[in-house]
């Protein structure tokens, strides 16, 4: 009996570090992951098609350089959000290229919208010498 006193007078009161780190890796994760949602789309909203090689379009300051060109189901084209001809189009385009060290074109054309409407913006972005084109997809 007196044996088992001494023991339990002995132990001390432990601060458990491994719950603490699961907590601080929990917040961690939820921050990146409303950080990550928060990220600009300057484009109008249409239904992106499918594509099982969607990737991402690279990091946030990239989207923000890049400008966004977006094709609806009507076939009318929008500049970032302002709705344009397509005859406007390449004016537009010598300017942003003007202004722009790396000029970067993302299209967004909806899932419904007519194929020939979609090759016309990409026409006019390749006859303004801009390499860098990306076509915003759905992951399948």
């Amino acid at each position: 009996m007196h044996g088992s006193s001494a023991r339990g007078a002995g132990k001390r009161a432990r601060i458990e570090i491994i719950p603490l780190i699961d907590i601080i890796f929990f917040l961690l994760a939820t921050f990146i992951m409303v950080s990550l949602s928060m990220t600009k789309n300057q484009g109008v909203q249409v239904a992106l098609p499918a594509a099982g090689s969607a990737a991402s379009l690279g990091d946030q300051q990239e989207m923000e350089k890049a400008v966004t060109l977006s094709v609806n189901d009507k076939g009318e084209v929008f500049y970032n959000k302002e709705k344009i001809t397509i005859a406007q189009l390449p004016l537009r385009l010598q300017t942003f290229q003007a202004g722009a060290k790396d000029p970067k074109v993302i299209i967004n054309s909806d899932a419904g919208a007519e194929f020939k409407h979609v090759v016309a913006v990409l026409d006019e972005v390749r006859k303004a010498g801009i390499a860098k084109v990306g076509i915003n997809t759905d992951k399948k």
